[in-house]
């Protein structure tokens, strides 16, 4: 498997993680509830939405905009439930993620994170 992807695969774990803290914030008692609520956010088609929104929005520094593309034209294996240009912009989000976490930068993981959920 391409480094990147390892990379990418770390940040999805990271990424996850800091959504399903976010949505035990709202007090979501359901299991069932807090599940479909984080499809809003970790979802391919969904971390491709958020994304979007994070460039237009000009939040991303040059720098992580460069990160991105290096993860988004990564080659690996093709995700079933969505298209191929879908799956590869959410692959560059988590390769952002996985990034900042290697790189112990949690506060800008926080940062991003709080505009992707605002």
């Amino acid at each position: 498997m391409d480094k990147v992807l390892n990379v990418a695969y770390l940040g999805d774990a990271v990424y996850e993680l800091y959504i399903r803290n976010f949505l035990l914030t709202l007090n979501i008692a359901n299991s069932g509830d807090l599940q479909k609520r984080s499809l809003d956010y970790v979802s391919a088609r969904s971390q491709r939405y958020h994304l979007e929104n994070l460039i237009n929005k000009n939040i991303l520094t040059e720098e992580e905009l460069d990160i991105i593309r290096k993860g988004r034209n990564a080659k690996g294996t093709k995700c079933k439930s969505t298209d191929i240009i879908t799956y590869r912009i959410a692959t560059g989000l988590e390769y952002l993620f996985g990034i900042l976490y290697i790189r112990k930068d949690m506060g800008r993981i926080e940062e991003l994170i709080s505009h992707i959920v605002e």
